[in-house]
């Protein structure tokens, strides 16, 4: 008998630890649904689209009937996405709610459009028409201010100027009201502000410089491993208008990159221990830097990554920011055996060669290819300054990740610089020891092979040779 309720007594505690993980499964994991009328979409297909980071992903898609209604279905997604119907037409959305229903005639009449069952949606498009008409009244207001204070004309209204002052006070106030009244819980009351900084930041570089210091410190106090930050759309927009900021907020150079520096410092630390954001949130920045040609906080960024301890960085990433540590300006680069084919002119040149043979005061060295559209570009415009830069004292050579000989041919048969090519692509040994990982990457260096220039551009070696050489003779 003791044998059976024993036995009894372990069935119950199994079925007792069945029902705890079914019931932990379930309040993990919630079903969301998106009902819809849309009267002028009948017959397309439209798609439920959120963000992953950087990424958008799909979360649903149906075909719309004849009458214009449809229904998806997704799971576990809290944050911000997007419908988009065959024909492109789009809406955007907060996605934090069980059901939504939405009713209207077509995506591109937002009038038409009509949220129920949705609290989020109503606040977050109300918020929407309100800032941007308080935002536009207060232009009008900032601009009429001084002209109290200064045009003799209307110096003397002193009445209208405090009228003014009160006005600007209330609308700035009555946005900041709106945000603190929303329920906290809400994805709103979290997405708002955000949203609000990003709007805030054109306006603080052009006409609000004043309101500079608090977008830059609101920046630094966003927490960046916030999963519905993951989930909002704006993480790429968030990190690119603070850094455009810096670059556009009338600091000095000195000043701007020191600022970057610190941003960059912030979001490091911050990200400490969450590896995958990491990576994905350097990778986004370094490219973001190099494009902009900020390379002073590209290479802090590229050494502050590659010696913090917390996380792994990727083999990709990594080689991307060894480039900066090994081949900074100031450091020495490699001499370069010339291997492989070798032309100027179209004239194939038969003698061994080295970087080191080549005596310059300054030499530009270029690695490219043929495939390349954006190198199809740049390197015929070096051919054009090349002569006017030899006479100051600059030589070029080029290294071609080609791997096709006739196509390498071609491309620089009418090249006045050496160019050689060993076929290899990537794996060419001078590409290795420069850490090339882009087509075209320059490099400036001086007659020890000292690195003093990482030009983005033709016209920035252009410039330098322009200023720096000219100042020098």
């Amino acid at each position: 008998m003791k044998k059976r309720e024993k036995h009894l007594q372990l069935k119950l505690q199994k079925i007792n630890l069945l029902c705890l993980i079914l019931i932990l499964n379930w309040s993990t994991s919630f079903s969301q649904e998106i009902s819809a009328n849309l009267k002028h979409h009948s017959n397309q297909e439209v798609k439920l689209l959120g963000y992953n980071g950087f990424e958008t992903v799909e979360l649903a898609k149906t075909t719309i009937d004849e009458s214009g209604n449809f229904n998806l279905l997704y799971k576990n997604y809290k944050g911000m996405g997007y419908l988009e119907t065959s024909d492109k037409s789009q809406l955007f959305m907060v996605l934090n709610e069980p059901k939504i229903e939405i009713t209207g005639t077509h995506l591109k009449e937002p009038d038409s459009i009509k949220f129920s069952n949705s609290n989020e949606n109503l606040l977050f498009n109300q918020y929407a028409v309100e800032h941007n008409q308080r935002e536009r009244a207060l232009a009008g207001w900032k601009f009429l201010l001084p002209q109290y204070k200064s045009v003799e004309l209307l110096k003397q209204q002193k009445e209208y100027a405090n009228i003014i002052k009160k006005e600007i006070s209330r609308l700035e106030n009555q946005d900041q009201e709106f945000l603190i009244q929303l329920n906290k819980s809400s994805y709103v009351s979290w997405f708002l502000p955000l949203r609000k900084l990003l709007d805030d930041i054109p306006l603080s570089a052009q006409q609000y410089n004043e309101r500079i210091p608090k977008n830059v410190a609101d920046f630094r106090n966003i927490n960046f491993n916030d999963p519905e930050l993951y989930h909002s759309g704006i993480l790429d927009d968030l990190i690119e208008s603070h850094y455009w900021l810096l670059e556009n907020g009338g600091m000095t150079f000195d000043s701007m990159y020191l600022q970057m520096n610190i941003s960059t410092n912030y979001l490091i630390k911050n990200l400490e221990g969450n590896e995958k954001l990491l990576n994905e949130i350097g990778d986004f920045l370094f490219k973001l830097l190099e494009k902009r040609s900020l390379y002073q906080a590209s290479e802090h960024l590229a050494l502050k990554l590659l010696t913090q301890n917390s996380c792994t960085i990727d083999d990709n990433l990594t080689k991307q920011m060894e480039s900066y540590r090994a081949m900074k300006i100031g450091n020495t680069a490699s001499d370069i055996v010339f291997e492989g084919r070798k032309m100027m002119m179209g004239t194939e040149v038969n003698k061994d060669l080295k970087l080191s043979d080549l005596k310059s005061n300054y030499t530009l060295v270029v690695f490219g290819a043929s495939w390349c559209s954006h190198c199809a570009q740049e390197i015929p415009r070096i051919k054009e300054k090349y002569i006017s830069w030899k006479l100051r004292g600059v030589e070029t050579v080029f290294v071609s990740l080609d791997h096709d000989e006739l196509e390498f041919k071609n491309f620089v048969r009418d090249f006045p610089f050496l160019s050689s090519c060993d076929f290899k692509g990537w794996d060419n040994q001078a590409a290795q020891d420069y850490y090339v990982n882009a087509a075209p990457t320059l490099f400036l260096l001086d007659s020890e092979r000292k690195i003093i220039l990482r030009p983005a551009s033709v016209e920035q070696v252009d410039a330098w040779v322009n200023y720096t050489l000219t100042t020098k003779n």
